[in-house]
């Protein structure tokens, strides 16, 4: 199998236009394993929750999983007893196409919330998706789970244990309401690696936060959120446990999976011209250091100010000091990429800030905040706020 193909064994995929978003666009995928595999999730924090995780929470929380039906176009949230009954509707008739018992398939959902799912769509086309199932149609699948991104999200990494070879290979969705705990978006990762449940849950669960919980596009999160990981074993590696190499491995390729997908999310913000990565160190503990770089990632003052290619480092201190974490401003120093713009708290003045504003008019920069205060270090991924977010979002409805 060519490396960069986005194929693994044992999975295949389906995609088609079901009528739920606008006519001919693809709106329906399914993943597929030919056997049962181990699974492991993480989802929203939002404490209103979408019917698909009402459904399918529970579901992977057993720890084994052989289908995930996504749709776009209609979130199915805010939709009452009805909208968890159609969500069920939906893995029924995806267990029976498929063969499988109704446990097995997870569904997931994305797009306007408050409308009731349009079931008769599901009813027609998810009987038709197994025969459409194919080992190369995941880039397809990636593009039916869109809603407002410009482009599908995807990756690969590879890995061996032993003599084993393994593959992973990764979806997701993003680019509005992005916010940490956990960043809004879908993520679906298979893998053909033998793991036990556990051991990918707590991997998962620390890669994600690592990830998809240190960017954000707006600040919103939504009722959806899903990051689900299903691993067929058909690599033929022993089941490893937790404190081996083979995880570390394993978690380190995780990370690094995930962490080129939420940089695709930050990069494909609503109306984002540009990718931020924010970092904090000299914090007074780690947590203090997500807090600044949190703060600094969320704030709108800020965010406009990278728009509008203005070195502001005010706006910057200013985040970090009501982010709650420990700070002596005397100690502040703030750099764009290597142009410090801040020394002790204090501007180093109009030249070194025209050299910082230079780099704001590129891509792809950093902002390094040294508090000077202990060891800890964060970093967050961040995209500007622009006119196109506010224009894609007025009219997302229409």
């Amino acid at each position: 199998m060519n490396h960069n193909v986005l194929q693994i064994p044992g999975f295949s995929f389906a995609s088609c236009a079901a009528g739920i978003r606008k006519a001919g666009k693809l709106d329906l995928a399914l993943i597929y394993s030919a056997t049962p595999a181990v699974c492991a999730g993480v989802f929203t924090t939002n404490k209103v929750v979408a019917a698909p995780l009402v459904v399918s929470r529970p579901r992977i929380a057993g720890g084994r999983c052989q289908a995930i039906l996504i749709n776009s176009g209609n979130a199915n949230a805010c939709t009452g007893e009805q909208g968890v009954t159609d969500a069920r509707r939906c893995g029924a008739l995806t267990a029976a196409a498929l063969g499988i018992d109704e446990e097995l398939v997870a569904v997931s959902s994305t797009g306007v919330i408050g409308v009731p799912l349009p079931i008769q769509c599901f009813e027609q086309k998810i009987p038709q998706l197994p025969e459409m199932l194919s080992a190369d149609g995941a880039q397809q699948a990636a593009e039916a789970i869109m809603t407002t991104d410009s482009f599908a999200k995807t990756a690969i990494r590879h890995g061996q244990i032993g003599t084993h070879p393994y593959r992973l290979v990764a979806l997701a969705k993003g680019a509005g309401m992005i916010h940490p705990d956990m960043a809004t978006m879908l993520g679906f990762v298979m893998t053909d690696i033998a793991i036990e449940a556990t051991t990918l849950q707590y991997l998962l669960r620390a890669a994600v936060d690592r990830t998809f919980n240190c960017i954000s596009v707006d600040g919103d999160t939504s009722t959806n959120d899903m990051v689900i990981a299903l691993a067929n074993g058909q690599a033929g590696n022993e089941i490893f446990t937790l404190d081996t190499p083979a995880a570390q491995q394993f978690g380190e390729l995780l990370e690094d999976l995930l962490l080129e997908l939420a940089k695709m999310i930050v990069r494909d913000g609503e109306g984002a011209t540009k990718l931020v990565r924010i970092n904090v160190t000299g914090a007074a503990s780690a947590a203090d250091a997500r807090l600044v770089a949190k703060s600094v990632a969320t704030s709108s003052l800020v965010k406009t100010a990278f728009f509008g290619q203005d070195a502001n480092w005010g706006r910057i201190i200013a985040a970090a000091g009501y982010s709650g974490a420990q700070l002596d401003p005397d100690q502040i120093t703030i750099f764009f990429n290597a142009v410090p713009v801040v020394r002790h708290g204090i501007s180093t003045g109009p030249e070194l800030e025209a050299e910082a504003t230079a780099v704001l008019q590129t891509a792809e920069f950093d902002v390094n905040i040294e508090l000077s205060l202990g060891a800890g270090q964060a970093v967050y991924y961040t995209s500007d706020l622009t006119f196109d977010y506010v224009k894609i979002n007025a009219d997302y409805r229409t």
